[in-house]
């Protein structure tokens, strides 16, 4: 009995404690199971976050080049509104200019839309079958083309001298709606290519002038103009490639003019082009188109507006164009010079006579002549300006009136002296 009781016992004994076995077993799995998820939820997390910190820039740069792209997108196309509008606004006030002749109908007609002044096909076209037969009949035609603008709304428009440089050519004004109208020319300036004609008619649009000693390289302009005598109107855009630029235009026959401080531009600028404004993206005209590079391409040039403003404000209140002159013909000093003919001088203007007998120094009775100023005399200075390769004789004096009295300081003979002259105007 004794040893029964003391079985169940033993046997009580062992199931509480293999219950204990496997509560103690179940707690053990629990906390290893608890520190397992517990690592590899450390573990995940950090991958997870190495893996979105990597992967978040991507995401971010990608986002960031779309919201670029879109903002450059709307750039372009508020840039390109802009012009647009301009140009449509401002079309209306350039004009093409037609050049017509009366000419032998046996004689070949074609000819430069540069109307021989600015060739750049020189004597391609010229092939020595331009006879002229006294007898032969002759008729009105086209002999070239250039480009205008309206300078006022009764019908003054800008152009370039070498458009309309012929005396015996009439010029027919053709505006942007198709109308045509005789011009006269008005003025020529004898030292800029510049001319100002005139169409009888009223309440021209007329563009606004800006300021082209405020332009800088890399500028965006636009050039309208009637390109190769033919196609009225075309628009090219480009920015301001060079400020300051000297050159000399010429044509295959001779004719040559020294442009000096004028604008390089890459927009387009083809023959007919000439005498055509340059605007910038205000629609201010910035220039007058006047010229292209010979064999080159995207190099066009233009008259800067603010070298014409005090013409175009002659030709409207006395309707024509009044030059001050001084009356000397001139080479410019440089250092090259002045070494070669042991000058003491590297700047100034030294008074010297052309190749031609005709080519006189100094002009008889010009204000020059009157000052007593002689051939080999060195005008230095004007109001105490020197005279060099930036600031030019012809140049300096252009920019004061007829009547004006200037102070020149010259080397006459050895001696420094200085003397007063009174411009007169240039007999045209």
């Amino acid at each position: 009995m004794e040893n029964n009781n003391l079985e169940k016992k033993y046997l009580l004994e062992e199931k509480k404690k293999k219950r204990n076995s496997v509560f103690l077993v179940l707690l053990v799995c629990v906390v290893v199971s608890s520190l397992i998820g517990s690592v590899f939820g450390f573990i995940s997390g950090s991958m997870s976050e190495a893996l979105l910190q990597k992967i978040s820039p991507k995401f971010k740069n990608s986002i960031d080049q779309k919201q670029d792209a879109q903002v450059i997108k709307g750039k372009v196309v508020a840039e390109d509104s802009v012009i647009t509008d301009m140009v449509e606004k401002s079309s209306p006030a350039v004009v093409s200019i037609i050049i017509s002749k009366d000419i032998s109908k046996v004689r070949n007609l074609f000819q430069s839309p540069f109307n021989d002044f600015f060739d750049p096909f020189g004597d391609f076209f010229n092939d020595g079958s331009n006879q002229i037969d006294p007898n032969a009949p002759t008729e009105k035609t086209k002999i070239g083309g250039g480009t205008g603008f309206f300078i006022n709304s009764k019908g003054m428009i800008v152009t370039n001298r070498h458009v309309v440089d012929d005396i015996q050519a009439d010029y027919t004004v053709i505006t942007n709606d198709g109308k045509e109208y005789p011009a006269k020319v008005l003025a020529r300036d004898p030292i800029r290519d510049f001319a100002v004609i005139k169409i009888e008619g009223d309440n021209f649009l007329v563009l606004e002038t800006g300021d082209s000693d405020t332009l800088k390289v890399g500028q965006t302009v636009i050039a309208i103009g009637n390109s190769l005598g033919e196609f009225s109107n075309t628009v090219s855009k480009g920015i301001i490639s060079g400020l300051k630029r000297n050159l000399v235009a010429g044509s295959g026959f001779g004719q040559t003019e020294k442009l000096t401080d004028i604008i390089q531009t890459d927009a387009a600028i083809n023959p007919g082009n000439s005498g055509g404004p340059l605007l910038n993206i205000n629609g201010q005209i910035v220039g007058i188109n006047v010229a292209i590079a010979q064999g080159a391409q995207n190099i066009g040039f233009t008259i800067p507006i603010n070298q014409v403003k005090k013409i175009i404000d002659q030709v409207e209140t006395k309707g024509k164009i009044s030059i001050p002159f001084l009356g000397v013909r001139y080479v410019l000093i440089n250092q090259e010079m002045q070494k070669a003919n042991n000058l003491e001088f590297d700047y100034g203007a030294m008074v010297l006579r052309g190749d031609k007998l005709s080519d006189l120094a100094v002009i008889p009775g010009s204000p020059a002549d009157k000052a007593g100023i002689v051939e080999g005399n060195i005008i230095l200075e004007i109001n105490g300006t020197k005279i060099d390769e930036n600031n030019n004789l012809l140049d300096l004096i252009s920019k004061f009136n007829v009547g004006d009295e200037i102070n020149l300081k010259i080397q006459h003979k050895g001696v420094i002296k200085e003397i007063k002259i009174t411009l007169e105007e240039r007999k045209q």
